[in-house]
C-alpha cells in the first residue's frame, strides 16, 4: 500500500510561513478540542493523533526544515532509490535502508505515527528515513522524539483549595491505552495555577520521551468569602444592638468558627483584622481575614420601641450630615 502524504500545515490550520506561536496556539486548541477525555466523538481519538503528529514535526526546527524541503513529491525520492534524485542539494544524502533483507522499508510500527512519518524521520521498520546522512549499511537508531505537553483541566473548592486536595485523573494516550493518575493539589492552590507534573503526559509514539501534563485549576467562587492574594474577606451581618452595645460574635473561617469581639459603638462598614485566618503561604504561614460589619437595622418595630429611639434622638440631636452642607 503506497504511503499517503501528510499536509500537516492543513491539519493543524495555518500557512506555511506559520510562526512559532501561532503553531503553539493552533496546537493548543486543537488538543483541547479534540482530547479523547473531552470529545467523545467517533473520530476524536483519530485526529488527536493526526494532531499530535503535525505538532511534533512542525514545532521541531529541524523536523519542518526537512519535510518543507521534501514537499508534496517526496515519494519520487524512495523511488529513485541510492541513485536517484536527492532532496534539497543532494549533497552527502542519500536514501539508505537498513532493515532485514526483503523487509518493507515502508513498513509501520505500534507507535502511533502515521507511516509517512515513520518513512520521512525514522523510527519505524524503514532504514535512516530521507535527508539523513547514510551511515554505510549500519543501522541508525533514531532518537525518540518527544511528546507534547498536555493540559488538563479542573476544579476545586475554595475549601479544598486551603485544605489542599487530590484529584484522580483517567489520561488517554495517542495510542488509546488509558490509565489513571493521582494528582495533589497543594494547601493554598491559586486560581488559574498550573500545576507541572513532568513526563506525565502520553509518549509521543508509545516508546518515546513523554511530555509534561500541567494542571489547570480552577477555584469555584465562594458565597462566603472573596479572595484577596492570601488574605481572605468577607461581609458579617451585625444586628443594631449588638453594634452599639459591643457584642461577642461567631465568625465562620475555612480553619472552623472562631470568637469575634464588637466594640461598643461600631460603625456600618467597619472592617476588623482577624490575623493568620486567610489562605495558607507558599513560604509558610497564612494570610488574614478581613471581616466587613453590615449594621442590619430593625423592622417592624412596636409603638413602645419607636418612642425609646425617638429618645434617644432627642438626647443625641447632632447633625450627621454637617460636614456635607
Amino acid at each position: 500500500m503506497p504511503v499517503e502524504f501528510k499536509d500537516y500545515y492543513k491539519t493543524l490550520g495555518v500557512s506555511k510561513d506559520a510562526t512559532a506561536a501561532d503553531l503553539k496556539k493552533a496546537y493548543r486548541k486543537l488538543a483541547r478540542q479534540y482530547h479523547p477525555d473531552v470529545n467523545k466523538s467517533a473520530d476524536a481519538s483519530k485526529r488527536f493523533k493526526e494532531v499530535n503528529e503535525a505538532n511534533e514535526v512542525l514545532s521541531d526546527p529541524a523536523k519542518r526544515t526537512r519535510y518543507d524541503t521534501l514537499g508534496p513529491d517526496w515519494e519520487r525520492y524512495a523511488q529513485g532509490g541510492p541513485s536517484g534524485p536527492q532532496p534539497g542539494n543532494g549533497s552527502g544524502f542519500r536514501w539508505t535502508y537498513a532493515g532485514a533483507p526483503g523487509q518493507s522499508p515502508f513498513g509501520s510500527d505500534a507507535s502511533g505515527f502515521s507511516d509517512f512519518f515513520q518513512t520521512v524521520f525514522g523510527g519505524g521498520a524503514g532504514g535512516a528515513g530521507f535527508g539523513q546522512p547514510a551511515t554505510g549499511g549500519r543501522r541508525r537508531t533514531a532518537q525518540q522524539p518527544r511528546a507534547a505537553d498536555l493540559e488538563y483541566p479542573t476544579e476545586v473548592t475554595l475549601a479544598e483549595a486551603y485544605k489542599g486536595t487530590e484529584r484522580v485523573l483517567e489520561l488517554q494516550g495517542v495510542d488509546g491505552n488509558s490509565r489513571t493518575l493521582t494528582v495533589k493539589v497543594p494547601a493554598g492552590v491559586r486560581d488559574g495555577q498550573r500545576i507541572r507534573l513532568a513526563g506525565q503526559a502520553h509518549a509521543g509514539n508509545g516508546t518515546g520521551r513523554a511530555g509534561d501534563l500541567f494542571l489547570q485549576v480552577k477555584v469555584r467562587p465562594d458565597p462566603r468569602f472573596t479572595r484577596d492574594g492570601d488574605d481572605l474577606r468577607m461581609e458579617l451581618p451585625i444586628a443594631f444592638h449588638e453594634a452599639i452595645l459591643g457584642a461577642e460574635v461567631t465568625v465562620p473561617t475555612l480553619k472552623g468558627r472562631v470568637s469575634l469581639r464588637i466594640p461598643a459603638d461600631t460603625q456600618n462598614g467597619r472592617t476588623i483584622r482577624l490575623a493568620g485566618q486567610g489562605m495558607p503561604r507558599a513560604g509558610g504561614g497564612s494570610g488574614d481575614l478581613f471581616v466587613t460589619v453590615k449594621v442590619v437595622l430593625p423592622t417592624k418595630l412596636s409603638d413602645k420601641e419607636r418612642e425609646h429611639i425617638q429618645e434617644i434622638a432627642a438626647a443625641h440631636g447632632e447633625d450627621v450630615r454637617a460636614h456635607l452642607l
